[in-house]
Protein backbone atom coordinates (compact mmCIF):
# COMPACT_ATOMS: atom_id res chain seq x y z
CA UNK A 1 0.00 0.00 0.00
CA UNK A 2 1.65 3.04 -1.29
CA UNK A 3 -1.21 5.65 -0.54
CA UNK A 4 -0.58 7.78 2.02
CA UNK A 5 -4.30 8.55 2.85
CA UNK A 6 -5.02 5.22 3.56
CA UNK A 7 -7.45 5.32 6.35
CA UNK A 8 -7.64 1.52 8.19
CA UNK A 9 -11.23 -0.45 7.72
CA UNK A 10 -13.63 -1.19 10.26
CA UNK A 11 -12.77 -4.71 9.99
CA UNK A 12 -9.10 -5.71 9.27
CA UNK A 13 -8.74 -8.58 6.64
CA UNK A 14 -5.65 -11.07 6.71
CA UNK A 15 -3.80 -9.92 3.69
CA UNK A 16 -1.13 -12.64 2.98
CA UNK A 17 0.39 -10.88 0.16
CA UNK A 18 1.27 -8.01 2.39
CA UNK A 19 4.05 -8.70 5.39
CA UNK A 20 7.37 -8.29 3.06
CA UNK A 21 10.12 -10.65 3.66
CA UNK A 22 8.38 -13.11 6.20
CA UNK A 23 5.26 -12.74 4.73
CA UNK A 24 5.39 -16.41 4.19
CA UNK A 25 5.71 -17.39 7.75
CA UNK A 26 3.16 -14.79 9.50
CA UNK A 27 -0.44 -14.93 10.09
CA UNK A 28 -2.64 -14.10 12.79
CA UNK A 29 -3.45 -17.05 14.66
CA UNK A 30 -1.53 -19.71 16.75
CA UNK A 31 -0.96 -23.55 16.87
CA UNK A 32 0.22 -25.70 15.11
CA UNK A 33 0.23 -26.40 10.96
CA UNK A 34 1.68 -29.79 11.11
CA UNK A 35 2.97 -32.87 12.96
CA UNK A 36 6.36 -32.93 13.88
CA UNK A 37 8.12 -34.55 16.10
CA UNK A 38 11.54 -32.81 17.43
CA UNK A 39 15.00 -34.50 17.46
CA UNK A 40 16.11 -35.74 20.73
CA UNK A 41 19.68 -35.75 22.39
CA UNK A 42 21.58 -37.70 25.25
CA UNK A 43 22.00 -34.40 28.02
CA UNK A 44 19.70 -32.87 30.23
CA UNK A 45 18.81 -30.00 28.39
CA UNK A 46 17.46 -29.82 24.87
CA UNK A 47 17.23 -26.39 22.94
CA UNK A 48 15.27 -26.22 20.14
CA UNK A 49 16.56 -22.69 18.62
CA UNK A 50 17.89 -20.45 16.00
CA UNK A 51 21.01 -17.98 16.00
CA UNK A 52 19.06 -15.07 16.15
CA UNK A 53 19.42 -12.51 19.01
CA UNK A 54 17.11 -14.13 20.68
CA UNK A 55 18.50 -17.89 20.16
CA UNK A 56 21.88 -16.56 21.30
CA UNK A 57 21.00 -15.62 24.70
CA UNK A 58 20.32 -19.05 25.54
CA UNK A 59 23.51 -20.12 23.85
CA UNK A 60 25.47 -18.21 25.60
CA UNK A 61 24.25 -19.11 28.97
CA UNK A 62 24.92 -22.56 28.19
CA UNK A 63 28.16 -21.81 27.25
CA UNK A 64 28.77 -19.30 30.09
CA UNK A 65 27.44 -22.32 32.87
CA UNK A 66 29.63 -25.00 31.31
CA UNK A 67 32.67 -22.84 30.96
CA UNK A 68 32.29 -22.17 34.91
CA UNK A 69 32.14 -26.08 35.71
CA UNK A 70 28.70 -26.76 35.49
CA UNK A 71 28.47 -30.48 34.29
CA UNK A 72 24.92 -31.04 34.53
CA UNK A 73 24.54 -27.75 32.28
CA UNK A 74 25.21 -29.53 29.23
CA UNK A 75 22.73 -29.51 26.59
CA UNK A 76 21.68 -31.04 23.24
CA UNK A 77 20.40 -27.54 20.57
CA UNK A 78 19.16 -28.69 17.93
CA UNK A 79 18.28 -25.94 14.65
CA UNK A 80 15.09 -24.11 14.31
CA UNK A 81 14.63 -23.21 10.83
CA UNK A 82 12.10 -20.31 11.20
CA UNK A 83 12.11 -19.34 7.36
CA UNK A 84 10.29 -22.76 6.67
CA UNK A 85 7.78 -23.04 9.47
CA UNK A 86 9.69 -25.39 11.77
CA UNK A 87 8.18 -23.41 14.45
CA UNK A 88 4.88 -24.51 14.08
CA UNK A 89 5.34 -28.08 14.10
CA UNK A 90 3.46 -30.12 16.91
CA UNK A 91 6.16 -31.11 18.64
CA UNK A 92 7.54 -27.21 18.66
CA UNK A 93 4.27 -25.86 19.63
CA UNK A 94 3.92 -28.06 22.79
CA UNK A 95 6.62 -26.37 24.02
CA UNK A 96 6.50 -22.69 23.20
CA UNK A 97 2.77 -22.16 21.73
CA UNK A 98 3.80 -18.82 20.83
CA UNK A 99 5.80 -20.81 18.56
CA UNK A 100 8.87 -18.21 18.72
CA UNK A 101 12.68 -19.18 19.04
CA UNK A 102 14.35 -20.49 21.36
CA UNK A 103 12.65 -23.55 23.44
CA UNK A 104 13.84 -25.49 25.98
CA UNK A 105 13.03 -28.75 27.67
CA UNK A 106 14.90 -29.73 30.64
CA UNK A 107 14.47 -33.10 30.98
CA UNK A 108 16.45 -33.49 34.98
CA UNK A 109 12.98 -32.79 36.62
CA UNK A 110 9.85 -35.22 36.71
CA UNK A 111 7.86 -34.69 34.53
CA UNK A 112 10.43 -32.49 31.98
CA UNK A 113 9.88 -28.70 32.41
CA UNK A 114 9.13 -26.94 29.29
CA UNK A 115 10.34 -23.29 29.02
CA UNK A 116 9.69 -20.50 26.65
CA UNK A 117 10.77 -17.15 26.28
CA UNK A 118 14.34 -15.93 26.28
CA UNK A 119 13.94 -14.14 29.05
CA UNK A 120 12.27 -16.56 30.94
CA UNK A 121 15.66 -19.19 29.73
CA UNK A 122 18.37 -17.02 31.30
CA UNK A 123 16.45 -16.58 34.75
CA UNK A 124 15.48 -20.22 35.12
CA UNK A 125 18.84 -21.15 34.51
CA UNK A 126 20.47 -18.83 37.12
CA UNK A 127 18.21 -20.25 39.18
CA UNK A 128 18.68 -23.52 38.70
CA UNK A 129 21.93 -23.47 39.07
CA UNK A 130 22.57 -20.21 41.36
CA UNK A 131 24.86 -18.54 38.59
CA UNK A 132 25.11 -15.32 37.23
CA UNK A 133 22.08 -13.50 39.16
CA UNK A 134 23.15 -11.69 42.29
CA UNK A 135 22.06 -13.26 45.65
CA UNK A 136 21.55 -10.10 47.15
CA UNK A 137 18.23 -8.18 47.07
CA UNK A 138 19.49 -4.97 45.58
CA UNK A 139 21.68 -6.81 43.12
CA UNK A 140 18.83 -9.20 42.01
CA UNK A 141 16.56 -6.36 41.35
CA UNK A 142 18.85 -4.64 39.44
CA UNK A 143 19.77 -7.39 37.33
CA UNK A 144 15.98 -7.80 36.58
CA UNK A 145 15.44 -4.04 35.96
CA UNK A 146 17.41 -4.62 32.91
CA UNK A 147 16.84 -8.48 31.60
CA UNK A 148 13.24 -7.29 31.82
CA UNK A 149 14.14 -3.56 30.17
CA UNK A 150 15.91 -5.74 27.24
CA UNK A 151 12.65 -7.87 26.97
CA UNK A 152 10.46 -4.65 26.39
CA UNK A 153 13.66 -2.91 24.40
CA UNK A 154 13.49 -5.64 21.64
CA UNK A 155 10.19 -5.08 19.69
CA UNK A 156 11.04 -1.66 19.29
CA UNK A 157 14.54 -2.49 17.94
CA UNK A 158 14.01 -6.08 15.92
CA UNK A 159 9.82 -5.54 15.45
CA UNK A 160 9.87 -1.63 14.66
CA UNK A 161 12.92 -0.29 13.60
CA UNK A 162 14.31 -3.87 12.06
CA UNK A 163 10.86 -4.26 10.01
CA UNK A 164 10.67 -0.80 8.38
CA UNK A 165 14.41 0.24 7.84
CA UNK A 166 15.50 -3.75 6.72
CA UNK A 167 12.65 -5.35 5.50
CA UNK A 168 9.56 -3.95 4.63
CA UNK A 169 8.36 -4.22 1.30
CA UNK A 170 8.47 -0.36 1.03
CA UNK A 171 10.55 1.85 2.66
CA UNK A 172 8.34 5.17 4.79
CA UNK A 173 9.74 7.64 6.46
CA UNK A 174 7.65 8.53 9.16
CA UNK A 175 8.16 4.16 10.72
CA UNK A 176 11.63 4.42 10.05
CA UNK A 177 12.20 8.03 11.89
CA UNK A 178 9.92 6.71 14.48
CA UNK A 179 11.86 3.70 15.70
CA UNK A 180 15.15 5.07 14.80
CA UNK A 181 14.76 7.87 17.68
CA UNK A 182 13.60 5.12 19.54
CA UNK A 183 16.55 2.60 19.23
CA UNK A 184 19.12 5.93 19.30
CA UNK A 185 17.42 6.28 22.75
CA UNK A 186 18.00 3.14 23.48
CA UNK A 187 21.77 2.86 22.84
CA UNK A 188 22.25 6.18 25.24
CA UNK A 189 20.02 4.39 27.42
CA UNK A 190 22.86 1.89 27.76
CA UNK A 191 26.12 4.46 27.35
CA UNK A 192 24.98 6.38 30.23
CA UNK A 193 24.57 3.25 32.55
CA UNK A 194 27.60 1.79 31.14
CA UNK A 195 29.61 5.44 31.63
CA UNK A 196 29.16 4.36 35.50
CA UNK A 197 29.63 0.72 35.23
CA UNK A 198 31.42 -2.08 33.78
CA UNK A 199 28.28 -4.10 33.20
CA UNK A 200 25.08 -3.78 32.69
CA UNK A 201 23.76 -4.23 36.06
CA UNK A 202 26.74 -3.37 38.15
CA UNK A 203 30.36 -4.58 37.85
CA UNK A 204 29.28 -8.12 37.85
CA UNK A 205 28.25 -9.94 34.40
CA UNK A 206 25.14 -11.36 34.46
CA UNK A 207 22.14 -12.59 32.73
CA UNK A 208 21.07 -9.07 32.06
CA UNK A 209 24.63 -8.53 29.92
CA UNK A 210 23.70 -11.86 27.79
CA UNK A 211 20.14 -10.42 27.29
CA UNK A 212 20.97 -7.47 26.06
CA UNK A 213 24.61 -8.35 24.53
CA UNK A 214 23.04 -10.14 21.51
CA UNK A 215 20.81 -7.84 20.25
CA UNK A 216 22.93 -4.34 20.15
CA UNK A 217 26.21 -5.53 19.38
CA UNK A 218 24.47 -7.81 16.33
CA UNK A 219 23.46 -3.62 15.08
CA UNK A 220 26.44 -2.11 16.65
CA UNK A 221 28.60 -4.52 14.33
CA UNK A 222 26.23 -4.65 11.30
CA UNK A 223 25.33 -8.21 11.88
CA UNK A 224 21.99 -6.59 11.92
CA UNK A 225 19.88 -4.40 9.19
CA UNK A 226 23.23 -2.99 7.92
CA UNK A 227 22.29 -0.08 10.32
CA UNK A 228 25.57 1.25 12.30
CA UNK A 229 26.19 4.15 10.37
CA UNK A 230 22.40 5.16 9.87
CA UNK A 231 22.07 5.07 13.99
CA UNK A 232 25.97 6.48 13.95
CA UNK A 233 26.36 4.11 17.19
CA UNK A 234 29.81 4.27 16.98
CA UNK A 235 28.68 7.54 19.13
CA UNK A 236 27.83 5.43 22.00
CA UNK A 237 31.76 4.73 23.27
CA UNK A 238 30.51 3.17 26.63
CA UNK A 239 28.23 0.85 24.67
CA UNK A 240 31.04 -0.27 22.25
CA UNK A 241 33.39 -0.99 24.99
CA UNK A 242 30.89 -3.04 26.86
CA UNK A 243 30.18 -4.40 23.45
CA UNK A 244 34.02 -5.52 22.70
CA UNK A 245 34.26 -6.77 26.24
CA UNK A 246 31.48 -9.06 26.28
CA UNK A 247 32.34 -11.00 22.80
CA UNK A 248 35.64 -11.26 23.51
CA UNK A 249 34.62 -13.79 26.29
CA UNK A 250 35.65 -17.43 25.26
CA UNK A 251 31.48 -18.66 26.35
CA UNK A 252 30.19 -16.04 24.11
CA UNK A 253 32.25 -16.26 20.95
CA UNK A 254 31.41 -20.47 21.39
CA UNK A 255 27.67 -19.52 22.03
CA UNK A 256 27.27 -17.02 19.11
CA UNK A 257 28.15 -19.06 16.65
CA UNK A 258 25.38 -22.30 17.63
CA UNK A 259 22.49 -23.02 15.85
CA UNK A 260 24.30 -20.55 12.85
CA UNK A 261 23.13 -21.57 9.18
CA UNK A 262 24.38 -18.82 7.32
CA UNK A 263 27.87 -17.12 6.88
CA UNK A 264 31.03 -18.68 7.03
CA UNK A 265 30.95 -22.48 7.70
CA UNK A 266 33.77 -21.65 10.15
CA UNK A 267 31.31 -19.66 12.34
CA UNK A 268 28.39 -22.10 12.01
CA UNK A 269 27.65 -24.92 14.98
CA UNK A 270 24.27 -26.12 13.25
CA UNK A 271 23.43 -28.27 15.76
CA UNK A 272 25.53 -28.75 19.05
CA UNK A 273 25.94 -31.83 21.52
CA UNK A 274 29.38 -31.44 22.76
CA UNK A 275 32.00 -29.04 23.22
CA UNK A 276 34.02 -31.19 20.31
CA UNK A 277 31.51 -29.40 17.85
CA UNK A 278 33.37 -26.60 18.07
CA UNK A 279 36.78 -27.83 17.26
CA UNK A 280 38.25 -25.80 13.92
CA UNK A 281 35.88 -23.09 14.33
CA UNK A 282 36.67 -19.43 14.60
CA UNK A 283 36.21 -18.57 18.01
Amino acid sequence: MTDKSYTPPRVWQWDKTNGGKFANINRPTAGATHERQLPVGEHPFQLYSLATPNGVKATIMFEELLELGYKDAEYDAFLINIGEGDQFGSDFVAINPNSKIPALLDRSTNPPTRVFESGSILLYLAEKFDAFLPSDHAGRTETLNWLFWQMGAAPFLGGGFGHFYAYAPEKYEYPINRYALEVKRQFDVLDKQLAQHRFIAGDQYTIADMAIWPWYSAVANNEAYNAAEFLQTEQYSNVRRWIDEVGARPAVRRGRIVNRSWGDETEQVRERHSADDFANKNI
